[in-house]
């Protein structure tokens, strides 16, 4: 029997009560014994296998035909760890979930999902995604664009820089987004331009939301937003057109944006995880990588530690006044 992971079940008329976190796909479980608040021992469910493994790739927007080419990567995991592996896709809210009701045991995520992801399900991120066009090789930086022929200029120090937006028309990416929200008033939070996040528009002449990079870039191509926040990916295709390259600028960037990662669910046991860790790196061998950059354009994996490269997530939150 599946449970979520705050479940709880037990034998009507027994003294034995079933506690703990169960995967969906997990295989042979032995029962241990833990001490209850009574001291008395409560028998515990503990995975010792699994037979199947499901990974959930979050749809985004630089990715097409994303099933076939999960499915291929599926395949690949399946032959290097002897067990079948089933690929879903979703978004981020739709994988947290998936990890948190043992619909899944693993999940490609970006940074706050994966705070999220810890919070629910006590899943934790171990491999991160490194791009071509990524400053800090597993970090990036969010940007401040501007059209080419602002009057805005980068000045010596960043309160210079971000006082000239007093006023100004400012087109968000969203307000979930790392990059194109959370950051950016996080730094203006600590340049004491505005308290938290719900205070923006004091100081902002306008503002409004794109709902994607793409839109939020188009709105200061089209002169219909002043300045646009976005990640530094973003002014590249798919999202910025080629053409309209030379028609924006950076007036200024914050660095150490944590990169999308793998998170593996707390419940798959240490050796299993271990091996899901090592099949994900053998797609960093030249015969491989093509399956993984058919996802998310990213060139290779590298194991990071969680709370250490999640950590400016959690700073930023904290600052524009965000629960994790």
């Amino acid at each position: 029997m599946a449970m979520s992971k705050q479940g709880l079940w037990g034998v009507t008329g027994g003294v034995l009560a079933l506690t703990g976190m169960v995967l969906s796909s997990l295989g042979t479980m032995n029962i241990v014994f833990a001490n209850s608040p009574e001291k008395r021992p409560v028998p515990r469910l503990v995975a010792q296998n699994i037979k199947t493994l499901t990974i959930v790739f979050p749809s985004r927007s630089d990715s097409t035909d994303l099933q076939t080419k999960a499915n291929n990567v599926a395949a690949f995991l399946s032959k290097e760890l002897g067990i079948p592996v089933k690929a879903q896709v979703g978004d981020d809210t739709a994988a947290v979930e998936a990890l948190r009701a043992n619909r899944a045991d693993v999940a490609f995520l970006s940074s706050r999902p994966a705070l999220k992801a810890e919070q629910l399900a006590n899943a934790k991120l171990y491999l991160a995604e490194v791009r071509k066009n990524y400053s800090g090789r597993y970090t990036y930086n969010s940007v401040f664009v501007v059209p080419n022929n602002s009057p805005l200029k980068s000045k010596n120090t960043a309160k210079a820089t971000l006082e000239q937006l007093r006023g100004k028309s400012m087109a968000f990416t969203s307000p979930t987004s790392g990059s194109g929200f959370i950051f950016p008033v996080s730094e203006l939070v600590k340049q004491g331009f505005v308290p938290n996040k719900d205070r923006v528009d004091s100081f902002f002449g306008k503002v409004s939301y794109g709902g994607n990079y793409s839109k939020a870039l188009d709105a200061v191509v089209r002169g219909q937003a002043d300045v646009a926040v976005v990640s530094e990916y973003a002014l590249f295709p798919p999202y910025l057109p080629a053409e309209n390259r030379d028609k924006v600028r950076v007036l200024y960037k914050i660095s150490g944006v944590p990169a999308h990662g793998i998170a593996i669910d707390d419940d798959v046991p240490v050796v299993m995880r271990e091996k899901i860790i090592n099949a994900f790196l053998k797609l960093n061998k030249s015969e491989n990588n093509q399956l993984l950059t058919s996802l998310y354009n990213s060139t290779e994996l590298v194991r990071v530690d969680h709370n250490r490269h999640l950590k400016p997530t959690r700073e930023a939150l904290k600052n524009v006044g965000i629960e994790p």
